[in-house]
């Protein structure tokens, strides 16, 4: 998902514009850079593919269940931009929640009691599919070191 354009596509996708056309117009990237991440997608299985047209074949592209499961980090990040980067006229998006047809933004709470996280209100400690390398080859050691100090630091 750190590819560039690759959450444009996804939000695109998961707005309503499903045709290459519509996401290149929209976007504004290069044809061949918008293929190559609409591949990449595809083959990561966030979208699927799907063949609308035949001479010349043309598809749609789908959100998969994985890339469904992107939605709620995708609405964190716009709310992040509402927040700081909207300007006077407000957010460019709204959101509208279908189960009280209310407008809504993202709130990340706790799956346990339900309040909201933030940066002061979480520690990280190692996890069970932790591994060195690059993008953390130095996270390990740091968590190992919390850890040891015990809850709270």
């Amino acid at each position: 998902m750190g590819d560039p354009w690759a959450l444009l596509v996804v939000r695109d996708v998961a707005v309503g514009l499903h045709r290459f056309d519509e996401l290149q117009r929209d976007l504004g990237v290069a044809t061949n850079v918008l293929s190559d991440r609409l591949q990449r997608l595809v083959d990561a299985e966030v979208l699927q593919r799907d063949r609308y047209a035949r001479q010349p074949d043309r598809f749609e592209y789908r959100l998969t269940e994985k890339g469904r499961d992107l939605v709620p980090a995708l609405l964190a990040l716009m709310a992040w931009g509402d927040r700081w980067e909207s300007g006077a006229d407000g957010p460019p998006l709204l959101v509208r929640h279908h189960e009280c047809d209310h407008l809504t933004s993202a709130a990340v709470t706790c799956a346990h009691c339900g309040e909201r996280l933030s940066a002061d209100a979480v520690e990280y400690r190692p996890g069970p599919g932790g591994r060195g390398g690059p993008g953390a080859a130095l996270i390990g050691g740091l968590l190992a070191g919390n850890e040891e100090r015990g809850p709270g630091r």
